[in-house]
């Protein structure tokens, strides 16, 4: 079995875990934009491509999985995945799994505004938001919302363009700001209409990180619940696994309503009154997925598992709680050859370096 890795960036703790769990003689492919992407010197083939809105990248990802016989594909770029959906077809008629949601799925998970809208649909608590500043305006002016504020792209990725809001005049200045960077960014490009940028109520309480796993056809299997630490530039950098019911229980109502492909990324935060609010879907791995797989929830082999068309064990996808993570930084060696499908072949081992504490009783 050959799985590809595209827009692979960052996420090498993701390619190790899938080679620890692959067979002898799979291989783990991944591409990218530029050669020099961390998470390409871990792969068994590294290959580059164009951008993922270049004309011909769709063309060009198809050919890679035909000459390397690639089983399966999994994304690992938000704006990647509205083009990898519309284009399932096409790789199916390859032969080829794409581990990507349907695209009415990604549009609910890209444009937050619609997120927030669906998620309180559910019958679930979301964040107040705005998408128009004279409507924000006039919640502030109703008291319906209070300063501080959010402000963030409406279709967005990370933290890029995130902003705390303080007072009426910060609100005039950043709104105008944001919308003069986002027009020069790729944001622009995956970007629909003209109210680009969303302002939410600011939330302060504890906030948790979900994955929310459903198997290959979108039936929902199991949730993992963390508490986020600390963050850094956008993801998690410190957690640990809680055992909290009622969290557990919304992430599981989103994967069965949602009915999304594999893994959702899932912020939600509390209020000052205890009601917990979701504030992002992600239909991707994210940065917090190593806190949940270091503490056993083995999705990569659930993953492999349902490719072959093998059963599940509930128990695989199970984390246990109180495990407490931290990210640590770390130099990789770039190995320089020229573009193409080279493997790579460090001089000395990677491994994601990691602490782990337990919690006191």
């Amino acid at each position: 079995m050959n799985i590809l890795f595209t827009c692979a960036g960052r996420r090498t703790y993701l390619l190790k875990y899938f080679k620890e769990n692959l067979a002898e003689g799979d291989k783990v492919l991944a591409t990218d934009m530029q050669l020099t992407a961390p998470a390409l010197q871990v792969a068994d083939v590294r290959l580059q491509v164009p951008a993922v809105y270049a004309e011909n990248y769709v063309d060009v990802t198809l050919d890679i999985c035909k000459q390397y016989h690639v089983d399966a594909v999994i994304s690992l770029n938000d704006l990647e995945l509205p083009i990898l959906a519309e284009n399932k077809q096409r790789f199916e008629e390859q032969g080829v799994k794409v581990i990507v949601s349907d695209p009415e799925v990604i549009d609910i998970c890209f444009d937050k505004y619609k997120t927030a809208q669906w998620v309180e649909s559910l019958g679930l608590n979301a964040p107040k938001t705005y998408v128009r500043l004279a409507d924000a305006k006039e919640a502030l002016t109703n008291g319906e919302i209070a300063f501080p504020l959010f402000m963030k792209p409406r279709w967005g990725s990370g933290s890029i363009g995130l902003e705390s809001i303080a007072d009426m005049e910060e609100l005039d200045i950043y709104y105008n700001l944001l919308l003069k960077k986002i027009k020069k960014t790729i944001l622009a490009t995956a970007s629909v209409g003209d109210e680009y940028i969303m302002i939410q109520e600011k939330l302060t309480g504890n906030e948790f990180g979900l994955d929310v796993m459903n198997d290959l056809e979108g039936n929902h299997i199991a949730v993992s619940v963390k508490q986020k630490l600390a963050m850094r530039a956008g993801e998690t950098d410190k957690a640990v696994t809680v055992d909290l019911p009622e969290v557990r229980e919304m992430g599981a109502t989103i994967g069965r309503s949602l009915k999304h492909i594999g893994n959702l990324d899932v912020d939600i935060m509390q209020r000052a009154n205890g009601d917990y609010c979701v504030l992002e879907l992600n239909p991707r791995f994210g940065g917090g997925f190593p806190f949940s797989y270091e503490a056993g929830v083995n999705l990569p082999l659930a993953i492999i598992k349902w490719l072959r068309g093998e059963n599940v064990e509930a128990s695989m996808l199970q984390p246990k709680y109180g495990k407490m993570y931290a990210k640590n930084d770390y130099l990789m060696e770039i190995i320089n050859k020229e573009m193409g499908g080279g493997k790579s072949k460090p001089r000395r081992s990677v491994k994601l370096r990691r602490y782990e504490y337990l919690l006191s009783a």
